[in-house]
């Protein structure tokens, strides 16, 4: 079992930043892919970002294209999502969640991560 603890999330301001965290625990770190997810109130959960075991490969929905950014510290156990210029409609609870292997591509379905995260609320104020 792999747990996953976000943090980071709060209040801003339109045009504001915030990074998100994850912590991963219970499974080599190296060994799973990760993922960032939000989910607005009325609407369904949508892919954000993702990475893989090294680093080396990240993929973005384009709404967040330029302005986030998915890194991963696998000395920490750690994966974050740095928001930058955020807009009202990044408002969302932002889940965390990893996959075990390595897939030639990473997915950007919900249903191929393994593992979640409670979830942590981020809100942007116009």
């Amino acid at each position: 079992q792999v747990q996953l603890v976000e943090s980071g999330g709060g209040l801003v301001q339109a045009g504001g930043s915030l990074r998100l965290s994850c912590a991963a625990s219970g499974r080599t770190f190296s060994n799973l892919y990760m993922g960032w997810f939000r989910q607005a109130p009325g609407k369904e959960r949508e892919f954000v970002s993702n990475i893989n075991w090294s680093g080396g490969s990240t993929r973005y929905t384009d709404s967040v294209k330029g302005r986030f950014t998915i890194s991963r510290d696998n000395a920490k156990n750690t994966v974050y999502l740095q928001m930058n210029s955020l807009k009202p409609d990044d408002t969302a609870v932002y889940y965390c969640a990893a996959g075990d292997g390595i897939p030639l591509t990473i997915p950007t379905t919900a249903r191929r991560y393994d593992y979640w995260g409670q979830g942590t609320q981020v809100t942007v104020s116009s």
